[in-house]
């Protein structure tokens, strides 16, 4: 091989490594892009139901109020407190 073929495949050599460099330089941008919008969609999704947790978390404190249930267990189901009548002491 001559010193002129020699150095125009160091050339070619180095042309190539070059192209593949950049081509790989490119998909890893594009990949990094990729994954960012991924996980820009993911925490909007984990805000919104983090948003609906403490929704729910206030409902089920409100839903379970004690005075709430006693108001819906006399006024939907006719129930009431016990007198002294009503109430038997059962022995062990």
């Amino acid at each position: 091989m001559t010193p002129a073929q020699r150095s125009r495949s160091i050339f070619a050599g180095l042309a190539f490594a070059v192209l593949v460099s950049s081509l790989a330089s490119v998909y890893a941008k594009h990949k990094s892009r990729k994954l960012f919008v991924e996980l820009q969609v993911l925490v909007a999704e984990r805000d919104r139901l983090e948003m609906d947790w403490g929704r729910l978390q206030i409902e089920q404190s409100t839903q379970s109020n004690p005075a709430r249930v006693e108001r819906l267990a006399r006024e939907r189901l006719a129930m009431r407190t016990p007198t002294r009548e009503d109430v038997e002491l059962v022995a062990r």
